[in-house]
């Protein structure tokens, strides 16, 4: 894990606060606004050009922000979630920083995939799920010669359910800043 300590107040607390709203809106309305978005970046920006000056704020901001980003859209456009929790992870990574905001995606998936197997084997949907992820990674060439598939078929995936994925999002978070905690 990472070997960063927690960042000043408020920080942390704005965190908190943030996932929290993030995720408790995910579960009742299965969508994290892009108000909460949108007021979490421009609250990270002032507060880390506060506390670190305008040059260092700003790139630590950019940096956690693209990085959370770039993290999960791949998972996005391959519509294994939704843009909300892309937009959830860089907003949290313009407050952490690039090094918490990996760490925080790898507790993510974590949870998430625990979380994940858990409902599917519930639902009694855990060969479907398997499927899934068998079309999913025939997806890449490699993968598709090996598996025998024909190059340019698609394989229709039936959903098996899914998760308010913030919520997993927001664990992973809490996870990841009581592990900075010295």
């Amino acid at each position: 894990m990472l070997s960063v300590s927690l960042p000043p107040q408020p920080v942390p607390l704005c965190v908190i606060a943030l996932v929290i709203l993030a995720a408790s809106t995910d579960i009742v309305s299965r969508r994290i606004p892009n108000l909460l978005i949108v007021l979490g970046l421009v609250s990270a920006l002032a507060v880390q050009i506060a506390l670190r000056g305008a040059l260092s704020g700003s790139a630590i901001w950019l940096g956690g922000a693209a990085t959370g980003f770039a993290l999960l859209l791949p998972f996005y456009l391959l519509r294994g979630m939704a843009a909300g929790d892309v937009k959830l992870l860089m907003m949290l990574g313009a407050w952490l920083g690039a090094a918490a905001t990996v760490d925080i995606a790898v507790n993510t998936f974590i949870i998430g995939g625990v979380w994940s197997l858990g409902v599917a084997l519930m639902r009694g949907r855990l060969v479907r799920l398997i499927g899934n992820v068998v079309a999913l990674l025939a997806g890449s060439g490699r993968f598709m010669r090996a598996s025998g598939v024909s190059p340019g078929v698609r394989v229709a995936r039936e959903s098996v359910g899914s998760i308010p994925y913030g919520v997993a999002i927001g664990a992973g978070t809490v996870v990841v800043l009581f592990a900075m905690v010295r």
